[in-house]
């Protein structure tokens, strides 16, 4: 048989809080298989358990200087790392004027 079922699922609902998304673009996993979901409109990073129970925010608004992962995250494991790369967007459209990568380490 090809294809596959959902498992389990997290949010669902647009929105702000937790178990809420505005836009989710990219995700990373560590060894222990823990989610990291970066949450593009709402300017975070959340952290969920391996059955995407939520832990908690990595990442909150007041630390990102733009919107996340548009381009992605990279989990550094080894020193405990996170690669995010982040756009601000030109008068709220869908189009960046800055971009830049930033290292966290988490």
């Amino acid at each position: 048989m090809v294809g596959g079922h959902i498992i389990n699922s997290h949010g669902g609902q647009p929105g702000s809080n937790i178990g809420q998304y505005n836009m989710p673009r990219h995700l990373a996993v560590n060894d222990n298989e823990f989610v990291f979901v970066a949450d593009f409109y709402n300017r975070r990073v959340t952290l969920l358990s391996p059955t995407l129970n939520y832990v908690g925010q990595v990442l909150s608004r007041d630390q990102l200087t733009g919107e996340p992962g548009s381009g992605g995250l990279c989990l550094d494991v080894q020193r405990r790392r996170l690669y995010v790369t982040q756009n601000e967007l030109e008068d709220g459209e869908d189009k960046p004027a800055t971009g830049r990568v930033e290292i966290f380490t988490v």
